[in-house]
């Protein structure tokens, strides 16, 4: 995450935690920076004119101005209690697993009532076992996919072959709790699809990718039938 990326996620994160203040050491470890990199973004933003501040000692840290919050969002009991859920499905090892985690915040920060009490009392009987997960590889094909740029990929296939690939990003393909990045490898000059747990490195570039049509990239695997998340629909009819 670039520095300009960091501000504006330092000030969401606030913004989703408001009036309740974040310490330094908390947003470091969020942001997998220093704190003296997080201080000095902060002093970035005061000085930016944003309405962020910091109170001193225990129980102190830096917030931001609580009409900077999200309104209330009317949710049902049962629409905050099935939020919860789709965001424990939601492991580290998932694309934007990060920002799912902000995202949570500020659904969390806007509910009220019945709902906020709801999703409260789920979230507390709702379990995980940890997995191992590379934050620098799903950085990596996280800013592939949303900036539209080339990745250069170390993969393992499943009958454990290394090999280095060049892959132009299309698009995310989940199925049987796992997720693949599908994409056209100009290695293999062919649409593939790429296991994230089986990239052991990525590194994002600054090369445009072309643009592909995830159903042609697919045409012909296993996966020719994938279809859109039904749930994904009011997201996808915005545009």
């Amino acid at each position: 995450m670039n520095r300009t990326a960091r501000l504006y996620a330092l000030v969401e994160e606030l913004r989703a935690a408001a009036p309740r203040p974040l310490t330094v050491a908390a947003l470091a470890a969020r942001f997998e920076v220093s704190t003296r990199t997080v201080q000095r973004d902060l002093q970035a933003l005061m000085a930016a004119g944003l309405p962020v501040r910091t109170a001193p000692g225990r129980g102190g840290g830096w917030s931001i101005d609580p009409e900077m919050t999200l309104p209330p969002i009317h949710f049902t009991a049962e629409e905050a209690s099935a939020l919860a859920v789709a965001l424990a499905a939601t492991d580290a090892r998932a694309p934007y697993a990060g920002a799912a985690r902000t995202a949570a915040q500020k659904i969390a920060a806007s509910m009220t009532g019945p709902a906020s009490a709801a999703a409260q009392e789920l979230a507390a009987r709702i379990v995980t076992l940890p997995s191992p997960s590379d934050s620098t590889v799903r950085a990596a094909v996280e800013q592939g996919l949303t900036a539209h740029t080339v990745l250069r990929l170390t993969y393992i296939d499943a009958a454990g072959r290394e090999s280095d690939r060049v892959v132009e990003p299309a698009g995310l393909l989940t199925a049987d709790g796992r997720w693949y990045l599908i994409g056209w490898c100009r290695t293999r000059q062919a649409g593939r699809g790429f296991r994230l747990d089986r990239i052991t490195a990525a590194v994002p570039t600054t090369e445009r990718a072309r643009p592909h049509d995830l159903a042609a990239l697919l045409r012909g695997s296993a996966a020719a039938g994938a279809v859109r998340p039904t749930t994904l629909a009011p997201l996808t009819s915005l545009a």
